[in-house]
């Protein structure tokens, strides 16, 4: 994930935010998807974009995690982040540890501590071993997030990172994410769907190409 040139997406920023996003904008031929999209996320902040399917939150996210270019507009971040796409970056033919070791070298990594740490957390420790292919779409999803996550950085952008989880590992996955907001990290999630929406500091809702505070400190309406 590497920075973008100034003005464009994934510039590392200097000020108190670790995500700026200013008038960012993107079509897809005539199709206008983002319209002057403006978002900060301070420290130590568990936020929220939810919206429509098509209304463009995962072009926002990619664009925010520096896989797709904006036509126009700026998003800043400062140190390292992680990303979690809605669908896994996975190789079915690796192990769970194999997979852990490939972004350990990655992200040059002295251990996998936390690696381990996390799958703990997220209850699937027991398939360290087992090949990606066998595991349930939950289990390999939770594999994905693991691996945006190993590296400790300072923001997370999860798309949709819930999906496919069960009950209990959906209340973990929130525990986890309160706790990483609690040690300062600035987590950023994106949903189509609008319940839960009290655990978030902070809310935005995607309408006509812009992100829209409709909520903060807890779900309370502004």
């Amino acid at each position: 994930m590497s920075p973008h040139p100034e003005g464009a997406a994934g510039t590392p920023a200097s000020g108190a935010s670790p995500l700026r996003v200013r008038g960012v904008h993107k079509s897809y031929g005539d199709h206008r998807v983002l319209s002057g999209a403006d978002l900060d996320l301070p420290p130590g902040c568990l936020g929220g974009v939810v919206g429509e399917n098509g209304s463009g939150k995962s072009t926002l996210l990619r664009i925010l995690a520096g896989q797709l270019a904006p036509d126009r507009g700026a998003v800043t971040y400062a140190g390292r982040l992680g990303y979690c796409p809605q669908h896994t970056v996975l190789n079915p033919s690796f192990t769970v540890e194999q997979h852990l070791r490939f972004f350990q070298v990655a992200y040059d990594l002295p251990d996998l501590a936390l690696a381990h740490e996390l799958m703990d957390v997220l209850s699937f420790s027991a398939y360290r071993r087992h090949r990606v292919s066998t595991l349930s779409g939950g289990t390999q999803q939770k594999l994905n997030l693991t691996l945006a996550l190993m590296h400790d950085p300072p923001l997370l952008l999860l798309d949709e990172p819930y999906q496919g989880f069960d009950w209990d590992t959906y209340e973990r996955f929130w525990d986890l994410a309160s706790r990483l907001r609690d040690r300062g990290r600035s987590v950023l999630v994106v949903s189509h769907i609008a319940f839960d929406t009290t655990r978030f500091d902070r809310l935005w809702r995607l309408e006509q190409g812009r992100p829209v505070l409709v909520s903060t400190g807890g779900g309370e309406e502004r």
